[in-house]
């Protein structure tokens, strides 16, 4: 068994590695390739033209070990996007911050809404009630992806420029708010395993708020304290700090039937930021996890992805239904929302497309998701491709629209 786990363990880490090589040398962000590569290792590729193959490189019993692995990863990976949501830019927003968020969460969360109840019949699991398969559509509509959305923004040179700081602004009340909804939803769906019902998921809901403030008012300045007594030299103090606080906030949010990806990225955006101590052991973290454990989520989340599920026209018409509504919500709202703020009309339409950017964060809902029974293989297929695809698109429209270096008018 170990045996099998270190060689599957080996050939993802690899092929991963390479996939996301060939999407940089291609212009786009590693993880487009890497997700790539987990999708063509299940059964939408691998499975269907080596189908002996894969269950040799990937056997059946070794799987649920690597997804253990992948979901190690992905706690630590919720983690560092905690730690990466400057709060800071939360407080005195501009009026462009906050209409630009604002509508790129609640106009495709309404879109998103509608489309749910058309889509519910035909792709809804038995047994799911309406309304956390609607809103769970909505919110997985909504989504921005806050750290790929960083990493196009340094790739085009336009981290540092005003409408890049306006983008990463908007990204951060997005990620913020759609993670409170996300919360909603699994307490809704009982998440916990204690029983779903709206009743039920407003207490589990009420007991992540005060998670939420315990963590903030509670724990925060604490680790403001232990984070000005620790040394840059920690030998390895400052990892095994963090990584045990990771874990224990992500089990207490599991506990009270939300998710533990919730607290991972709760403890992240309390720990203090600019300690050189954390910086570092955050830094060696991300080494490890983003590179190794990582991609073990991506290829999870491919052996769930089958295309062959997606049988017949309408399969196929529901999905374009699907990227099209998400491409005008969160393209059309934000562009829509920033020219109304004031925006020039080339940044506006940059920060709709930028907004568009879903990456990770949709893999990340869209395995809860899954994992909940809210939403089955078909479905889920369908919001994998249109994360691959609104996600491989953002960097090319960047290019096009030709706006390095601009700036967010007033």
């Amino acid at each position: 068994m170990a045996g099998g786990v270190l060689g599957a363990v080996a050939v993802v880490v690899l092929a991963c590695g390479a996939g996301g090589a060939l999407a940089r040398k291609a212009g786009q962000p590693a993880v487009v390739g890497e997700i790539a590569v987990g999708i063509l290792l299940g059964p939408t590729f691998l499975g269907w033209v080596w189908p002996e193959g894969q269950r040799w490189l990937l056997p059946g019993e070794v799987v649920p070990h690597l997804a253990e692995l992948g979901n190690l990863g992905l706690v630590v990976f919720m983690f560092l996007v905690g730690l990466e949501l400057d709060v800071g830019m939360l407080r005195g927003l501009r009026r462009a911050v906050v209409a630009v968020s604002q509508a790129s969460v609640w106009v495709p969360l309404g879109l998103g809404g509608l489309l749910a109840l058309g889509l519910y019949g035909t792709f809804a699991p038995e047994g799911v009630g309406r309304a956390e398969f609607v809103l769970f559509v909505a919110v997985a509509l909504s989504v921005t992806a806050f750290p790929v959305l960083a990493r196009i923004l340094t790739e085009q040179g336009l981290y540092g420029t005003p409408v890049g700081a306006l983008a990463m602004a908007c990204a951060a009340v997005v990620d913020v708010v759609a993670w409170c909804l996300l919360a909603v939803v699994v307490a809704v769906a009982g998440g916990g395993g204690g029983g779903g019902g709206v009743g039920a998921g407003l207490w589990r809901a009420a007991l992540a708020g005060v998670f939420v403030a315990g963590m903030w008012w509670g724990v925060r300045p604490l680790l403001a304290r232990a984070a000005a007594r620790w040394g840059v030299r920690d030998r390895g103090g400052g990892v095994v700090a963090l990584f045990g606080g990771v874990c224990l906030a992500a089990y207490a949010t599991e506990a009270l039937g939300v998710h533990a990806l919730f607290g991972a990225f709760v403890f992240g955006a309390v720990v203090p930021k600019g300690v050189k101590a954390v910086e570092s052991a955050a830094r060696r973290m991300r080494e490890f996890a983003v590179p190794v454990l990582l991609p073990l989520f991506f290829v999870g989340s491919g052996l769930r992805t089958d295309v062959g599920a997606l049988r017949g026209g309408g399969a196929w018409w529901w999905a374009a239904g699907v990227l099209g509504v998400a491409v005008v919500a969160k393209w059309g709202a934000g562009t829509a929302a920033a020219l109304a703020a004031g925006v020039r009309r080339k940044d506006a339409v940059l920060l709709g497309a930028l907004m568009n950017c879903r990456g990770v964060t949709e893999l990340v809902v869209l395995n809860v998701g899954l994992g909940l029974g809210v939403i089955g293989v078909e479905l889920f297929t369908v919001l994998v491709l249109m994360a691959l695809v609104t996600t491989a698109a953002t960097g090319p429209v960047v290019r096009a629209l030709g706006v390095w270096g601009a700036g967010a008018g007033r």
